[in-house]
């Protein structure tokens, strides 16, 4: 892809309301424009991400053997008022349409998807069901804030299981934490699981997927030893002697939220009606799980752990492109010729191998295309021009490293392929 023919470009100002690095570096590096609080569209290279987060979501989804769905944004309001939510969610979004009925936009979908698995799991011998979308969620948040961390349309990934006893549930429910563990590490993101509240679904706990950041909104109470809790049910503070291993102390961080999973048990399918003939004969309420990962809240998380002063940092597995080639001018018309062709040449062959190029070949100062190769974040940054040439070279520089070396036009393409192939050394700031 040329720079020049990419649609957003960078810009020098953040907005005004930019209140968090996610914010203002994704608007700022044209990932992302703002349409009103809390919503936006994503510009070509943040979609890029969004998408590669989903597909990684995708991934771990499908390895828990769920099967995806697609379902419907627009709700009426009937599914609300079997379950007596209608007026019980205060960030619904309701509308009237013709005729004077009611409809609400989807912030979640329980209503939507227990029906719709009730139609098809009859039998005892349908059992256990896992089903998932991707979808945009809508919820009427009073301060939409923090970019994409808090927003008023997002996307989410939600996904629900259905079980015909307690066992069954539990077994999913912990194969879901590696998933989802798999999912955030994919990102680069280091997430802990921690204990949280069960809302008005259940007595028992949920739990959380909180990654350490400064700029967090959660407090996290946590020991070496895995042990971990959200402020809001936190029965140490910091200091403690951890209740879980006796010994460990009990310290506390910041942290973002990017993912839950819930024990629904019956409370929807007692609501539903839904009840299926177990194989001893007897009809037994269906208990539910819920596990949501939102995508968009990953991607502006990854910018909230992993950016300095200069612009982000994506790890691999998620960069729009893995590689910002940038063709500094030449006064002189055969060294630029020269410099064209060799740049030429490099962004096709890497793009053959399967690097992803960003190539930057704008006739503007090197220092204008540093400065976006570092806001722009792209992990390794490739330098074609007149000194780089002299010594039948390429300038290499990974996105998180101080100095840049040299590598010859003969090695690039291969060091750059066991490059993309090379576990990720990325650092949190």
């Amino acid at each position: 892809m040329k720079y020049s023919k990419l649609f957003g470009k960078t810009v020098k100002d953040a907005p005004h309301d930019a209140d968090s690095p996610n914010a203002r570096l994704l608007t700022q590096a044209g990932f992302i424009n703002q349409l009103m609080a809390g919503v936006y569209t994503y510009m070509p290279m943040g979609l890029r991400v969004l998408n590669k987060v989903k597909d990684i979501v995708r991934d771990e989804m499908d390895a828990l053997g769920a099967s995806e769905v697609f379902m419907p944004a627009l709700t009426p309001k009937e599914a609300w008022e079997k379950t007596n939510r209608w007026d019980k969610i205060d960030v619904l979004f309701k509308l009237e349409g013709h005729g004077g009925k009611e409809y609400a936009l989807g912030s979640t979908h329980e209503e939507i998807v227990t029906p719709l698995v009730k139609q098809y799991a009859t039998s005892y011998k349908d059992f256990p069901v896992s089903v998932y979308q991707i979808q945009d969620k809508f919820r009427n948040e009073p301060r939409a804030k923090s970019g994409l961390l808090r927003g008023r349309e997002f996307s989410m990934k939600d996904l629900y299981s259905f079980h015909l006893d307690e066992q069954d549930f539990l077994d999913f429910y912990e194969k879901s934490k590696g998933a989802y563990l798999n999912v955030f590490k994919r990102c680069g993101l280091n997430a802990k699981i921690v204990e949280a509240s069960g809302g008005d679904f259940t007595e028992k706990n949920s739990h959380e997927f909180q990654v350490p950041t400064e700029n967090g909104e959660d407090m996290v109470f946590y020991c070496d030893c895995g042990f971990a809790q959200n402020k809001e049910i936190a029965s140490v503070k910091e200091g403690d002697t951890c209740p879980g291993c006796s010994k460990g102390i009990i310290k506390s961080e910041k942290a973002i939220e990017v993912g839950n999973i819930f024990p629904l048990e019956d409370r929807f399918s007692k609501d539903l009606n839904f009840k299926v003939q177990g194989a001893d004969g007897e009809m037994v309420n269906v208990i539910m799980g819920c596990y949501g990962i939102g995508p968009s809240r990953v991607m502006g998380s990854i910018v909230e752990v992993h950016h300095d002063d200069k612009g982000m940092l994506w790890p691999k597995s998620v960069a729009p492109f893995h590689v910002y080639l940038a063709s500094l001018s030449s006064k002189d018309e055969d060294l630029q010729s020269r410099i064209d062709e060799v740049a030429t040449s490099l962004h096709d062959d890497l793009e053959a191998a399967g690097v992803e190029v960003l190539w930057d070949e704008r006739d503007t100062r090197p220092g204008e295309k540093f400065a976006d190769a570092d806001l722009i974040g792209l992990p390794l940054r490739l330098v074609v021009s007149e000194k780089t040439l002299a010594e039948n070279s390429i300038e290499w520089k990974e996105r998180h490293e101080d100095d840049a070396r040299l590598v010859s036009l003969d090695d690039i393409v291969e060091q750059a392929e066991q490059w993309l192939e090379a576990p990720e050394r990325l650092t949190s700031h």
